[in-house]
């Protein structure tokens, strides 16, 4: 006891070592659906093994945890962030139309690289200059953006949405079991969220996984999940050498979002801990953005997309955690649930049109009843930020507006955030109000316009 209030302080900052104990596994509850969502997402890139995917979730998050406890020593627990985990399976993996189709070793290195140019920035302390360049609508309109478009995708894998040879998507058979499960996931999520129950995500992931398998909506699979290091260090950087113009692009927008995710967390939680004072600043905020850039690196590096500092951290500091040691909790407990990866995996497995005996346009080729839920209840809760977005003033809500629906609708992330850019700076110049925007924003959005004129 001695030694651990020592270094982390735990009865100077009124805590206990139960009360980081109990916030260390609280936090954990409530962000451990991310060990069941992350193979799962992963797991549709081309080679990618789900096992493997799994491996580095569980270590790269409980090792980040241990850097933020240990080195920054605050409650601030990490995995991969949703959002980024989309961005790069979805656009920057794709060979999907609309994707940049970079394999998952070039993904990689891109998700380092990123992580790298965010340690600088840290080290440097220019973050605040970065923020400045892209503008409030936009900061506020992204996450949403990207929230929307992992609900879209949730809809998909729950069956609730589906292929249509005319209207592209329509409703799907409500009558199905893999629909029903997926609303009845969804509402009991809710409940729960209602009733304050924290793991609710958890609970609905794994009671939806039991009434699937037992209505046969799931079946068991017939072999173990190999856990394997298959992605570990499996990095290319000629790839993004040969295409460094989209290489550029992918660097920047994960560098972006794991830029916005960071400060908005470690200022509400700070906030919410009592660590901001009135000077409006977080002490020790340079070790803490350092620890999450190292953790994006260690991410890439074990084979997986951006880890980040999770919001969820905020259920651990309402249960009395203060100081570094809770983060080693949830750190442990992310190590601990390595054991539970057959569970995981019959959760996580694609159910495909094959298993129903139907074709695949009256279903998505691709579907996850246990994991859908999660997805839906999770894209809900990114659409906060949208009421800080000035919708009375046309220049800063169109572009916000274009972001979420080229985002969604295009089924493309950085075609959401290209139009989003192109049409705030347009709106700006031409109502001659230019000087509200960053000179550095008509750069990003004339780059924007050229790869669309020419490389398209």
């Amino acid at each position: 006891m001695n030694t651990l209030d020592r270094y982390f302080g735990i009865l100077e900052s009124g805590s206990s070592v139960r009360r980081e104990v109990v916030g260390g596994i609280t936090t954990f509850t409530t962000m451990s659906y991310i060990v069941f969502v992350q193979p799962t997402i992963l797991g549709t890139v081309p080679g990618m093994e789900f096992g493997s995917v799994l491996m580095a979730t569980c270590l790269s998050s409980a090792l980040a945890c241990f850097i933020m406890g240990l080195f920054a020593r605050y409650p601030f627990a990490l995995a991969p962030g949703m959002g980024e985990n989309f961005l790069f399976a979805f656009t920057v993996c794709s060979t999907f139309p609309g994707g940049m189709g970079f394999s998952w070793q070039a993904g990689l290195t891109i998700v380092l690289l990123s992580g790298v140019l965010f340690m600088l920035l840290s080290i440097f302390r220019t973050r605040e200059k970065v923020l400045e360049v892209l503008p409030d609508c936009l900061k506020n309109a992204i996450g949403p953006a990207i929230g929307l478009f992992i609900t879209f995708v949730g809809l998909q894998w729950g069956g609730i949405v589906v292929i249509s040879p005319t209207t592209m998507v329509k409703l799907g058979d409500l009558g199905h079991a893999t629909a029903l499960l997926s609303v009845f996931g969804v509402g009991l999520i809710a409940v729960l969220t209602a009733w304050g129950f924290r793991g609710a995500i958890l609970v609905g992931i794994l009671v939806t996984s039991i009434l699937s398998l037992t209505f046969g909506a799931i079946p068991l699979p017939h072999d173990t999940v190999a856990l394997s290091f298959s992605t570990f260090f499996g990095l290319n950087v000629s790839e993004l050498v040969s295409r460094w113009d989209d290489a550029f692009v992918a660097v920047a927008l994960f560098f972006f979002l794991v830029l916005f995710d960071s400060v908005g967390t470690f200022v509400g939680l700070g906030k919410q801990a009592g660590f901001i004072k009135e000077d409006e600043k977080l002490p020790r905020i340079g070790r803490a953005f350092f620890s999450d850039a190292s953790a994006t690196c260690i991410g890439a590096l074990f084979g997986t997309s951006t880890v980040t500092a999770y919001i969820e951290s905020a259920t651990g500091i309402a249960a009395g955690a203060r100081t570094g040691f809770a983060a080693v909790v949830t750190g442990l407990c992310f190590l601990a649930a390595v054991a539970f990866a057959p569970i995981i995996h019959i959760v996580g497995q694609d159910v495909g049109p094959a298993f129903y005996g139907v074709a695949p346009t009256d279903l998505h080729v691709s579907m996850y009843p246990a994991v859908a839920p999660a997805l839906i209840f999770v894209g809900f809760m990114m659409l906060a930020p949208l009421r800080r977005v000035k919708w009375e003033d046309v220049t800063e809500s169109l572009p916000a507006f274009l972001t979420i629906a080229m985002m969604v609708f295009g089924f493309g992330i950085t075609e959401g955030i290209a139009c989003g850019c192109i049409s705030f700076a347009g709106l700006k110049l031409l109502s001659g109000r230019a000087r509200e925007a960053h000179p550095a924003m008509y750069l990003i959005a004339g780059a924007f316009v050229v790869r669309y004129a020419f490389l398209m």
